[in-house]
Parts: C-alpha cells; sequence; structure tokens
C-alpha cells in the first residue's frame, strides 16, 4: 500500500490569522494515538481554542480538539488531551526565547497530513488590539473595492 503523497488539510484556524500578527511559521510533528490519527483521517478536528507552550525543553499543544474515534473501544483518547509537538532543538529554543517577550505567543495555524504523516503549522505571533483588527479588515475592503475597479474598467 503506497502512502498518501502530497498535503491533506485536516483544520484550519482561521481566526488566528484575524487576532494575531504572524511573525513567523514553523512546521512540526505531532505525537498522536493510533485513534488520534483515524479521527484525523476522517477529517475531525478543531484548533480555534488551541495554543502550544514550551514547557522542560519541549514544545506542547493544548487545546486541539480531536473528537473521539466512533468505531474505538476502551483504547480511544482523551479529546482535548496535550500532544507533543516533534520540533528541532534550535527551532524549540528559538521559540522559547521569543514567547518570554511580551505579547509574544505560539498558536497552531492548520492540522495535515504531509506524504501520510500528521504535522501542525504553528506560528510565533503577536496578539492584535481591536482598533488593530478594524485597521486591517479596512484595508482589505479597500483593496477588493479597488480591484473591482480596475476590473471594471478594464472591462469596457
Amino acid at each position: 500500500m503506497a502512502k498518501d503523497s502530497g498535503r491533506k488539510l485536516v483544520a484550519a484556524n482561521r481566526k488566528a490569522r484575524h487576532d494575531y500578527t504572524i511573525e513567523d511559521v514553523f512546521e512540526a510533528g505531532v505525537m498522536l494515538t493510533g485513534t488520534e490519527v483515524k479521527a484525523l483521517r476522517l477529517g475531525r478536528a478543531s484548533l480555534v481554542d488551541g495554543w502550544c507552550e514550551i514547557e522542560a525543553g519541549e514544545a506542547w499543544l493544548h487545546g486541539v480538539h480531536i473528537p473521539e474515534y466512533a468505531q474505538g473501544t476502551w483504547t480511544n483518547h482523551a479529546p482535548r488531551r496535550k500532544r507533543k509537538l516533534l520540533l528541532h532543538r534550535d527551532e524549540i529554543d528559538r521559540l522559547a526565547a521569543k514567547t518570554r517577550e511580551k505579547g509574544q505567543t505560539i498558536v497552531p495555524l492548520a492540522l495535515y497530513f504531509l506524504d501520510g504523516r500528521a504535522k501542525v503549522e504553528i506560528a510565533l505571533a503577536r496578539g492584535k488590539k481591536d482598533w488593530d483588527k478594524r485597521q486591517a479588515l479596512r484595508e482589505r475592503q479597500d483593496n477588493m473595492e479597488s480591484q473591482r475597479a480596475m476590473r471594471e474598467r478594464r472591462d469596457r
């Protein structure tokens, strides 16, 4: 049996890009149990309440909801358990140093399978204030309006 090739998205945290300014992005492996992998292959997960922490030199993913596998027995997993992230030592050290700064945090952006292996895309991020969010929405809306006007002008 051949492994799946390419990237198969399971869950994305679109709200994170609205709530945070993304500064740096990392790809990490995730240590999962068998029933978690099966539940993810069904495309069921939620990253909305997720965050990452560096504890004792290891990266951990907290608050990510992977529902129980329907055909699982007593071996089923806890839906919101903390999961270890697999990163290189220099990446963990860099993340730990950056998160000590005020306002910096690590948030998960996407959970996906890459060539059959579960991966999570995490980002070093800085929280936005309400006025930052409004400004970003206004800029995006202005860009859409200008693109629409140019397209209408070009179609004449």
